[in-house]
């Protein structure tokens, strides 16, 4: 088991000095806290995510269309030229 490069030995030592410094009834409490604020940043994650594909599809459609007018305006000046 390895979260964030800590593995089992180092977070039962975490967990003992979070006991020892917070007590056991503080404890829970700090635990639903930190969740929370885990899960709020996963939100606000995934949102950005979200938000970056959904532009990154934007463009991708904006390049594609410019690409297919290109040759068209190209040949259509061409023929008023000539």
């Amino acid at each position: 088991m390895n979260v964030f490069g800590i593995g089992l030995p180092e977070m039962a030592l975490i967990m003992v000095v979070a006991l020892l410094i917070f007590g056991p009834k503080k404890l829970p409490e700090i635990g639903r806290s930190m969740g929370k604020a885990i899960r709020g940043f996963q939100e606000a994650s995934k949102e950005f995510q979200n938000e970056f594909q959904k532009e990154a599809a934007q463009i991708e459609e904006a390049v594609k269309t410019t690409a297919e007018l290109e040759p068209k305006q190209l040949e259509a000046t061409r023929k008023e030229e000539a």
